[in-house]
C-alpha cells in the first residue's frame, strides 16, 4: 500500500536536528513555537507547542529558564524531547525520565542520547512495515503495534516507578518561591 510504504520512509528517514544544526543565536519565544514542529514526525491534528506549555514546562521544572526572552539550543533539545515523551508519558514522569538521563551529563549529551534512542525506535518500527501488505492485514499489523505499545508502556511505567523509588525528592513539585521574581 502506497501509504504505508510512505509512513516506513518517514519513519526510516526524518530525525531531529543535530544539536550543532540547530540555530547558534537565541531564539524568541514565537521562533521557538514556529520552530518545534519540524522537529518530530506529525501525522493529523495534534495538539500544538504554545507559550504557556513552555512557560508551564519551566514553571515545572523540566525546562530550564531562558536567558532574558532567548531560548538556546539547551531549550530546542529539551523541548524536542518533550514535546515526543509527552505523546506517551505525563508531564511529571517526562520530567522524572529527562532528569534522571541528564545526571552526568551536558544538555548536549543528552540530546544525542535522546536522538539515538528515537532514531533506534523509528527504525524498528520502520523495519515491522511492509509498503507491499495488502489492506486487509492492516488490523493485524495495527494490533500488534498497539500491543507492543501496551507493553513497551508496562516496562516504561515500571522503569520509572523504580527510579522513582531510587531519587530523592522525585515526584515533587519545585516549591514556589514566595516574594516577585527578579527575572
Amino acid at each position: 500500500m502506497e501509504e504505508i510504504q510512505e509512513l516506513k520512509e518517514r519513519l526510516g528517514t526524518e530525525r531531529p536536528v543535530k544539536w550543532e544544526d540547530f540555530p547558534d543565536i537565541g531564539l524568541y519565544m514565537d521562533q521557538i513555537i514556529s520552530y518545534l514542529p519540524r522537529q518530530l514526525i506529525h501525522y493529523g491534528e495534534r495538539e500544538s507547542l504554545t507559550s504557556a506549555m513552555v512557560n508551564n514546562y519551566i514553571k515545572d521544572g523540566v525546562l530550564p529558564r531562558a536567558d532574558g526572552k532567548r531560548y538556546s539550543r539547551t531549550h530546542l533539545a529539551y523541548l524536542t524531547a518533550i514535546c515526543a515523551l509527552k505523546q506517551v508519558l505525563s508531564m511529571k514522569d517526562t520530567g522524572l525520565l529527562l532528569a534522571a538521563a541528564a545526571q552526568g551529563r551536558t544538555p548536549e549529551e543528552l540530546y544525542d542520547l535522546f536522538r539515538g534512542e528515537l532514531d533506534a525506535a523509528l527504525t524498528a518500527t520502520a523495519d515491522s512495515l511492509d509498503g507491499d501488505m495488502w489492506e486487509e492485514e492492516l488490523p493485524r499489523l495495527a494490533l500488534s503495534l498497539a500491543l507492543r505499545s501496551y507493553a513497551d508502556q508496562l516496562a516504561c511505567q515500571r522503569m520509572l516507578e523504580i527510579l522513582r523509588a531510587h531519587t530523592p525528592g522525585a515526584g515533587e513539585k519545585p516549591e514556589k518561591s514566595r516574594g516577585k521574581s527578579r527575572e
